[in-house]
């Protein structure tokens, strides 16, 4: 199979589209410029579905591929990877798994389908699978001193509980410690249940078609086109607020609500919200948190692009010594959204952040590999971003109060800090509106 004309008869910015043997969809987007390849591989799964009691299972799984497939150990699959100059990750994140692969034109042939390889034949040898999961555990231990991952550790689990989001994707360390490659092996046979999709950005050799059949061949693979996982609602979460001692001198704060997935037409309005909340020094947070009052190191604003319902999260750290001050004024900038519509400079400005976003996310073969990798494997088209950007000039700035009130009526709020200072943040959750708006159900149809 042919995957491209001739690079002289191919015009630049061209697309292509197959379909592998045993199902497998692949989408080649035609990129003039330095012969080089960016691929990936998305397969649907990921954390959101570690088994009960294996939590950190597919993270494991991920780094474990690096680690050899098929023929090549690890070290021969280093060799050959690093030898060529090329760079490749395998990482776990909530909603799949990523399988990436920058490399020069000349070298995909060789490359490329070794990620079909590492999903399909991966060694999972003892010794390698046990150096990856002490890896992940140090990680896991490393974060236990960092405040933020902490307050965001502690959302998850206000916002998801014990749902496929409700963990970090490296896991629980007393469930991680236990995992070996009889754990892994049957995730290995699951992937692709729900859909696989191989993305190539850049200049992709003619020959490079026959190379990947002849690795479903070797390794047949039974998949498809991923579907758009239906959406019931967010998660009932566990409770709505959460706090941590830790001996530091700052505050970290997280006020949050779980929210829609990225196929979901609120999700747009959010991503606005978003974006006229923490993109930037010109932020409404970063001025009236950190300019305007000095009460924030720093300050942002958090809406990762899930196929579930994602979490929405406002977050900041502050003295100790001013935490009851920035979490009521934290608190007021949420009830904000929800009870005044942005003036027309503010939807200007937010709009035209998202665009500038959008751009600035797709100058490389690498972005825009990722971009197109994300989109397909959530079951939606391939135009889904041109999609959104058309559609959002229309929003107006009540049409974003509505989405605010539908999914951010009953936010969460995740401290961690020194005990005084979490006392004070307290006292300040319980005294302010949110605290008595949560508990509340929202209702989406409002």
């Amino acid at each position: 199979m042919s995957i491209a004309p001739p690079p002289a008869s191919r015009p630049p910015g061209s697309e292509d589209s197959r379909i592998l043997e045993g199902g497998l969809p692949l989408r080649i987007l035609h990129r003039p410029g330095p012969a080089i390849l960016a691929a990936r591989l998305a397969i649907p799964g990921g954390s959101g579905r570690d088994p009960a009691g294996a939590r950190g299972a597919h993270q494991l799984l991920a780094g474990s591929m690096t680690r050899g497939c098929a023929d090549l150990d690890a070290e021969a699959l280093a060799d050959c990877v690093e030898g060529a100059g090329a760079a490749l990750r395998v990482e776990a994140h909530e909603d799949g798994l990523v399988l990436a692969l920058k490399c020069a034109a000349a070298d995909a042939t060789t490359l490329v389908p070794l990620l079909l390889a590492m999903a399909r034949r991966p060694r999972l040898e003892a010794e390698q699978v046990a150096i990856e999961r002490q890896l992940n555990l140090q990680l896991l231990q490393r974060q236990k001193e960092d405040p933020f991952q902490l307050a965001h550790d502690q959302l998850r689990r206000l916002l998801y509980g014990d749902g496929p989001y409700g963990h970090d994707p490296l896991g629980i360390e007393a469930e991680l410690a236990g995992l070996g490659p009889d754990d892994l092996h049957p995730l290995v046979d699951r992937l692709g249940d729900d859909g696989a999709v191989l993305v190539l950005c850049g200049d992709a050799p003619a020959a490079l078609g026959e190379a990947l059949e002849r690795e479903l061949t070797a390794a047949p693979w039974s998949t498809h086109s991923p579907v758009t996982r239906p959406f019931d609602g967010p998660p009932l979460g566990t409770g709505h607020l959460g706090q941590q001692v830790q001996d530091t001198e700052q505050v970290v704060l997280m006020l949050g609500a779980a929210t829609v997935p990225l196929a979901h037409p609120d999700a747009l309005a959010l991503r606005l919200l978003q974006a006229h909340l923490g993109l930037g020094m010109s932020s409404r947070l970063f001025i009236t948190m950190r300019e305007e009052r000095g009460l924030a190191y720093d300050v942002g604003v958090h809406l990762p692009a899930h196929a579930g319902g994602a979490p929405f999260v406002m977050h900041l750290s502050t003295s100790a010594e001013r935490v009851a001050e920035a979490t009521t004024c934290l608190l007021d900038e949420w009830q904000r959204l929800l009870e005044e519509s942005l003036d027309e400079g503010s939807r200007l400005l937010a709009l035209a952040k998202f665009q500038g976003q959008d751009a600035m996310g797709r100058q490389t073969c690498s972005q825009i590999a990722e971009r197109l990798a994300l989109v397909l494997s959530q079951g939606l088209p391939a135009d889904h971003v041109r999609r959104v950007l058309e559609r959002a000039p229309g929003l107006g700035a009540e049409d974003l109060r509505a989405a605010a009130r539908r999914w951010l009526a009953s936010p969460s709020l995740s401290l961690v800090g020194p005990a005084p200072a979490l006392e004070q943040a307290h006292q300040a959750w319980q005294n302010h509106d949110l605290s008595r708006r949560s508990g509340r159900v929202p209702d989406p149809s409002r």
